[in-house]
């Protein structure tokens, strides 16, 4: 599962690391929570990086307001769920990220339940989960709303100690090039896999980090 990630590097940066224009604001964020807009690249637009709302509204619902918006999707069943199978093929994104927030789900002596631990590679270097995406359109007004949802897998060895699932991160520029190009539903879900061992370091953090309303620098250090 991924709920919460943080994105802190500037525009500039991500324009260099993801060769894609990034908008002229853009403040890091360092609890990333669903519903916000938050930097991705889809595929229809791969030398630009937009915001889009977290949690997934299909083009073909009626109301907004009513059913679920996810914010994951399982690999293994994409392409069997109505809602994520024709985004498998048409839609897919990535989104940006440094880091992401997991919660233990059996915490550590002498730490609170559901502890909350940042992971991320070394140096916090940016990289990008492999996303679905899609433009919902209020008929009355044309208003357009796009929104993504992360694909998570199976844990990694560094993961499963922490939760069953985790998001899929791709390993490389040329994982994220071909998760953004053209190609059949078996070539994409081949990339739907754990990050390999070793390449994920992870360290508690503050409890602050289970909500929201907190979005500071602070996050990010070792809890005490």
């Amino acid at each position: 599962m991924c709920g919460r990630y943080t994105q802190t590097q500037p525009g500039p940066t991500l324009a260099r690391r993801f060769d894609a224009a990034a908008p002229v604001e853009l403040p890091p964020t360092y609890n990333a929570a669903p519903s916000q807009r938050l930097p991705v690249i889809t595929n229809t637009h791969p030398e630009q990086i937009q915001l889009l709302q977290w949690g997934l509204l299909p083009a073909w619902v009626k109301n907004r307001t009513a059913g679920p918006r996810p914010i994951n999707a399982r690999a293994e069943t994409l392409a069997e769920k109505p809602s994520f199978r024709t985004l498998l093929r048409q839609r897919r994104c990535l989104v940006l990220a440094d880091s992401f927030y997991e919660w233990q789900q059996q915490p550590l002596p002498g730490l609170p339940v559901k502890t909350p631990h940042r992971i991320l590679l070394p140096q916090a270097e940016p990289f990008a989960f492999a996303g679905l995406w899609d433009e919902w359109v209020d008929r009355a007004t044309g208003e357009v709303l796009p929104t993504f949802t992360i694909v998570t897998t199976e844990p990694n060895e560094l993961m499963a100690r922490l939760h069953h699932r985790m998001p899929v991160i791709l390993p490389d520029r040329a994982a994220e090039l071909a998760w953004l190009a053209e190609g059949d539903v078996a070539a994409h879900q081949g990339l739907l896999r754990p990050l390999s061992d070793g390449r994920l370091q992870e360290y508690v953090v503050s409890t602050a980090v289970n909500s929201p309303a907190h979005n500071t620098p602070a996050l990010l250090e070792p809890a005490r």
